[in-house]
């Protein structure tokens, strides 16, 4: 009892300075994984050292640190969780003894038993923003915990220069608007809407994906996800490229058709929108069959 004490004095002392308890090998033996303990651990692997050029590693901390602080500082504060993090470059050891080879991870360590697969937080999937992991912490605890996130004002100033651009050139050019009625400008901005939504933009927003994915043993960089249940911010880019490029083809190909120019030009353009349309789209289609495997055309 009285190491348990001691124990759960420690964190408590530690959690006052900092919302989230760095470790290292030992610090992870004494207070993670030797008993006694009554007391859940989250626990974030990663790598945050330059030289690991880990970007992914950030910006799930950057996402471990809100959710941290979110509990650190609301009404039900208690002694029954702690966050803490262990990084590559301190705790080598750690990730050997547990056998992991990729970073950034999350584990909940239970305060009785050892760790179920359950208790390893899917982010390939899920994602890491705070909310996502607050669900799981709540399912693996029972530990409700409200994410506050700081202020950010990015959006309303940007909203705000919009209007106020949007407002200026309407005002300058308030004896000639006919550019409103133009088909061309209008057309072009609702494509951009249907790129971003079709490339899965509104995904990336509310699920908060890493940007790729570096392995860790090779560093070999992957920017399309093997799975069809989840994928990275650069996939959608990426799908967004060949889908305006496959639109550029059939806009050609259209005005190759109903043109009334020079026969040569328009074989040509008619030629260009037929190779746009054939490439990209068998890029696109190749993407399709390594997200959804055994795909049968």
């Amino acid at each position: 009892q009285n190491l348990l004490a001691e124990k759960v004095e420690q964190l408590m002392e530690w959690s006052s300075r900092r919302s989230v308890i760095r470790m290292n090998g030992d610090k992870f033996r004494r207070f993670v994984k030797a008993p006694p303990r009554n007391y859940s651990v989250i626990v974030m692997f990663t790598a945050l050292q330059p030289q690991r050029q880990c970007s992914v590693c950030r910006q799930a901390n950057e996402e471990y640190q809100v959710l941290a602080n979110s509990w650190r500082y609301s009404s039900a504060f208690s002694n029954k969780l702690f966050f803490t993090i262990v990084d590559y470059d301190e705790g080598a050891d750690v990730f050997q003894q547990l056998n992991m080879n990729s970073a950034p991870t999350f584990m909940h360590f239970p305060l009785k038993g050892k760790p179920k697969r359950a208790d390893t937080f899917d982010l390939q999937r899920i994602g890491f923003a705070a909310e996502q992991l607050a669900k799981w912490i709540a399912d693996r605890t029972d530990v409700h915990i409200r994410v506050f996130r700081p202020p950010n004002y990015s959006g309303t100033i940007a909203l705000a220069l919009l209007v106020s651009l949007v407002g200026g050139l309407l005002y300058l050019r308030r004896n000639n608007l006919e550019f409103i009625y133009n088909k061309t400008g209008w057309a072009m901005a609702a494509l951009c809407v249907v790129f971003a939504m079709t490339s899965g933009q509104m995904w990336n927003h509310i699920r908060g994906p890493p940007y790729a994915h570096k392995n860790p043993q090779n560093g070999q960089v992957s920017y399309i996800h093997g799975s069809s249940q989840a994928q990275f911010v650069a996939e959608s880019h990426i799908i967004l490229l060949l889908n305006a490029a496959i639109t550029m083809g059939m806009v050609l190909l259209n005005e190759a058709a109903t043109s009334k120019g020079d026969v040569g030009k328009r074989r040509i353009i008619c030629l260009v929108g037929l190779g746009l349309v054939v490439f990209f789209f068998s890029f696109l289609l190749s993407i399709f069959r390594s997200k959804y495997h055994g795909y049968p055309y």
